[in-house]
C-alpha cells in the first residue's frame, strides 16, 4: 500500500526517467502551453526534455509514484503501463493520468485489481483521468464524473446500496 506519509519528493534508489517522458503529454504545463493529452513541444518523445536546464519548476519538482516508490515494479513505469501515477498527500488520493492513445490500457492485469485493492485498502478511491474526462475507480464499482475543470473539485460520500452504505465519489463545481 502507498502511505501518504511516506511521499518524498525524490527518486527511489535506482529511479530514474530513463527513455520514459509520458508525463510531457498526459498534464497541462502551462508555463510552456503544454495541454494534456499532446506532447509538450519541447519534449523529444522517449529522449528526454529539449529544455531540460531551463525546464518550468513545475517539471522539475515533478516525480511521478513510479519513481518515489521502489516498490512498484517495472510494469508500473509510465512508458511501460502507458499512464502516470500520482498521490495527493493531503487526501491520499491515487490519480491515474492515462495516456489518450491507451486510455483503457489501467483496465488491464497487473494494474485493475491492484489499483482497486489500493482503494480499498486506503478507503480511498483511485481518480482516472483521460485528459479532463474523470472517473473514480472504487473497490466494488466505478463512478463516471464527466469533465473535470481547474476549479472542480471532488468529494468522497457515503451512499445507502443494498442496505449498507458504499463509498462514492461526487464532483462538486465551483
Amino acid at each position: 500500500m502507498i502511505d501518504p506519509a511516506s511521499m518524498v519528493n525524490r527518486p527511489a534508489p535506482g529511479r530514474d526517467c530513463g527513455s520514459c517522458t509520458l508525463c510531457c503529454k498526459v498534464y497541462d504545463v502551462p508555463a510552456v502551453e503544454s495541454v494534456a493529452g499532446s506532447w509538450c513541444r519541447h519534449c523529444l518523445p522517449g529522449r528526454g526534455c529539449a529544455i531540460h536546464e531551463t525546464r518550468p519548476a513545475h517539471c522539475r519538482a515533478f516525480f511521478c509514484l513510479w519513481m518515489t516508490q521502489g516498490f512498484l515494479g517495472p510494469e508500473w513505469k509510465p512508458d511501460k503501463a502507458r499512464f502516470v501515477l500520482t498521490m495527493d498527500p493531503g487526501t491520499g488520493w491515487i490519480f491515474l493520468q492515462a495516456d489518450p492513445g491507451a486510455a483503457q490500457a489501467w483496465r488491464k492485469e497487473p494494474y485493475q485489481s491492484q489499483l482497486r485493492r489500493w482503494a480499498q485498502a486506503g478507503n480511498r478511491p483511485v481518480i482516472v483521468f483521460v485528459n479532463r474526462l474523470a472517473t473514480a475507480l472504487l473497490p466494488d464499482h466505478e463512478v463516471q464524473l464527466g469533465m473535470i475543470g481547474p476549479a472542480d473539485r471532488l468529494a468522497l460520500r457515503e451512499e445507502p446500496a443494498g442496505g449498507r452504505l458504499r463509498m462514492t465519489v461526487v464532483k462538486l463545481a465551483a
